[in-house]
């Protein structure tokens, strides 16, 4: 197998430095630009790969192992991930992404990552099934868990410090899920690698548009592909993106012994879907400023939580760390938990249901699951706000929040 030079006509166009988050969604993993090429990358379908004698560095083999149908959306990824939060300037050396067939899939390799009978401090408030994960494991006794207010950067960095024992894995989302926390990421990251620890940001709400946890210090970035990346509510996907080659061949590596591999149809819609990442997530956001500054003053609710509105307690510090405040609203309307159902059953345009950051809006009441963490309010509603146009969405969850009080007031 001969590898072109590194100015060959062959090798996939790489982005200039400096372009911004938004040019390379639509422009990282392209293919090689040749005479009658493919604007896109093709979608390619086998399980094998011809090979015999001992396999060349990067020849492919086998389809758990690697395929050409990753690397595109991998390459393109990880070009987003390491784009510095400050300058813009694209950060070119380090290890592609590693896609995974769901997010879940993507946390339990990097949660692998953690010595046995280590430590991991984790937010309180974060993805229900990353804390059902961490529980099961410290039940089985393959590690411990510390669960702490993330917003509060002196009680996480002394649970990173412990009592003589620090933690192995420092596991951040910001802003946490459903409750919209933000950390500070840059003085957390500092606290856990002077005890050694590795530092793991969930950035799904965020996405790389908003937020770069690798320019900010963090070891692991993890992203369910399912939601705001892909964004069309059609695949279920994972990934991680790290900058540290050993981690990378860990992480690979369980993804090649366990098996959790993604399907390449559903890694070419992820890569079609990041093509217009920025046009949905800036049209959502959007949507969701306004109508966090409308909830905030509404008779029907008792509670918002957008770090977008300066008077959220996460507003300052979101501002000085993202790009941007995301479109995921924490809503709690009148009426305690009844009121929040009545609400959800109410809407018309507003879709009732779990996940995010697809092209439509949706919401739910979050401990309708048992697994949800018992700090979040009974009534908690969260929304995931689309690209609908924002006067829909605004009737129809005005007119849904009177219908709420009038029900449970009766």
């Amino acid at each position: 197998m001969t590898t072109p030079a590194p100015d060959s006509p062959d090798l996939p166009p790489a982005p200039p430095a400096g372009v911004s988050p938004r040019t390379l969604a639509v422009s990282a993993g392209r293919p090689a630009r040749v005479p009658g090429g493919s604007l896109n990358p093709p979608l390619v379908l086998t399980s094998t790969f011809v090979s015999q004698g001992a396999p060349a560095p990067g020849e492919h083999l086998y389809g758990r192992i690697d395929t050409p149908a990753w690397e595109p959306f991998e390459d393109a990824l990880a070009a987003l991930e390491r784009t510095d939060h400050a300058t813009t300037a694209r950060r070119v050396d380090g290890p592609p992404a590693t896609v995974f067939a769901s997010g879940m899939a993507a946390i339990d390799a990097v949660v692998a990552l953690v010595p046995l009978g280590g430590r991991v401090v984790v937010p309180r408030h974060a993805y229900q099934v990353t804390l059902v994960l961490l529980r099961e494991q410290a039940e089985r006794g393959l590690l411990r868990v510390d669960a702490v207010d993330v917003a509060d950067t002196d009680a996480v960095v002394a649970a990173v410090r412990g009592q003589g024992e620090p933690a192995a894995m420092l596991w951040l989302e910001s802003p946490t899920n459903p409750m919209l926390e933000v950390a500070d990421v840059p003085a957390l990251v500092a606290a856990a690698h002077d005890v050694g620890a590795i530092v793991v940001v969930d950035n799904t709400f965020a996405t790389p548009l908003m937020q770069r946890p690798l320019a900010l210090g963090a070891d692991v970035v993890v992203h369910s592909v399912t939601k705001y990346l892909a964004g069309h509510s059609d695949v279920v996907l994972g990934a991680t993106v790290t900058d540290d080659d050993d981690l990378h061949a860990r992480i690979v590596a369980h993804r090649t012994t366990h098996g959790a591999i993604a399907g390449p149809f559903e890694v070419w819609l992820a890569l079609r879907g990041l093509r217009t990442l920025a046009l949905r997530v800036e049209r959502a956001q959007a949507n969701a400023g306004e109508l966090a500054r409308r909830l905030a003053t509404h008779a029907d609710v008792v509670e918002v939580r957008y770090p977008g509105l300066p008077q959220d307690p996460g507003h300052a510090r979101a501002a000085a760390q993202m790009d941007g405040f995301g479109a995921v609203i924490g809503l709690r309307p009148v009426g305690g938990p009844a009121g929040a159902d009545a609400l959800v059953d109410a809407v018309s345009l507003w879709v009732p249901a779990t996940s995010l950051g697809g092209v439509e809006s949706t919401l739910e009441r979050r401990r309708r699951f048992s697994t949800e963490s018992p700090t979040v309010p009974e009534d908690l509603v969260r929304l995931s706000v689309g690209i609908e146009d924002v006067e829909d969405l605004w009737r129809d969850l005005d007119a849904a929040l009177g219908a709420a009080r009038r029900t449970t007031r009766t």
